[in-house]
This record gives structure tokens, C-alpha cells and sequence, in this order.
């Protein structure tokens, strides 16, 4: 039985997995998305998101802390730089893991795993928020109003001309 046993092993040894973990959220930060098996991204998401989580605070201690996981000083940049701009205001969250299906060699089922943030097609576009549309309290009569006296005095200097 495993109880209290919460660590997905993926069939390798803690130093194995530890390696390919890091790899993996170094690959994830420097490229904002990459493809591997379901169980490798349900794994590195638990192990990326914290990292993430201490990025948004750029102390010294934290990116030590973050080294030491990563051992990548262009990932760990990247992360309490660019990273850490676009999630600061999330509460968590930082990942998003799609399903692509089975891969072709040996059937096992592929996932993207990308940060939600630096995707253009599901956010709010280019990472810019779009204000609403401003609330004004006037009637729309009111603007046909404006509008059909805008038109009025347009018309008058070309009937004046055409007269001449």
C-alpha cells in the first residue's frame, strides 16, 4: 500500500527525477510552453508552480532558494525577470497543462504545458489589458441630436455653393 506516498516517482531514482524536473521547469521558463508525457507535466507543474510563487518576491534569499532547485542562472533570471512582471498580480495558478494525444512511437498521451500568462490566444491578447468601454448617463436621443445638428450645418455651406 502507499499511504502518505504523494511523490510521483515516474520510474527513476530521487537524483534522476530531481534532473529531469529541473531540466524540465528550465525548458518551461526559458520557452513559456513545451510538450511532454501527462504524468512529466502533472509532475513539473508541482514543482514549477512554487518556484514561480517565490519569484514574485526578488529578495536575495529567493533566488538562491530558486537556484538551488534549478541550477540554470539564465532560467533563474528569466523567471525573477519577465516571469515574475507578467504573474504579478495571480494569485497561483501560473500553469496550464492541454491534453494532445497519444504520441506515435509508444501510444503514451502527450501534454503541452505553458504559462497561462504568455499565451496570446486564451488571454487578454499581447498582455495588455483592454479598458471597457466608458458609462455615460445621457440619453441616446440626446446624441441623435448632436449628431442630426452636426449633419445640418455640414449640409449648409454645400448648398450654398451649388446655388452660385
Amino acid at each position: 500500500m502507499r499511504h502518505g506516498d504523494k511523490v510521483k516517482n515516474l520510474s527513476r531514482t530521487k537524483a534522476h527525477r530531481d534532473a529531469l524536473l529541473s531540466n524540465l521547469a528550465c525548458q518551461l521558463i526559458e520557452h513559456k510552453r513545451i510538450i511532454t508525457t501527462i504524468a512529466k507535466a502533472k509532475a513539473l507543474r508541482v514543482y514549477v508552480e512554487p518556484l514561480i510563487t517565490k519569484g514574485k518576491s526578488n529578495t536575495t534569499h529567493q533566488r538562491r532558494v530558486v537556484f538551488s532547485y534549478l541550477q540554470d542562472k539564465e532560467a533563474v533570471t528569466e523567471l525573477f525577470g519577465t516571469v515574475a512582471e507578467k504573474v504579478a498580480g495571480r494569485p497561483g495558478g501560473y500553469t496550464r497543462i492541454i491534453k494532445l494525444g497519444a504520441r506515435p512511437g509508444d501510444n503514451a498521451e502527450k501534454a503541452m504545458i505553458e504559462l497561462v500568462d504568455f499565451n496570446e490566444i486564451y488571454g487578454k491578447g499581447k498582455g495588455e489589458a483592454k479598458a471597457p468601454a466608458k458609462k455615460t448617463r445621457r440619453s441616446a436621443a440626446a446624441k441623435k441630436k448632436a449628431e442630426g445638428a452636426a449633419d445640418k450645418t455640414e449640409e449648409t455651406p454645400a448648398e450654398d455653393k451649388a446655388g452660385e
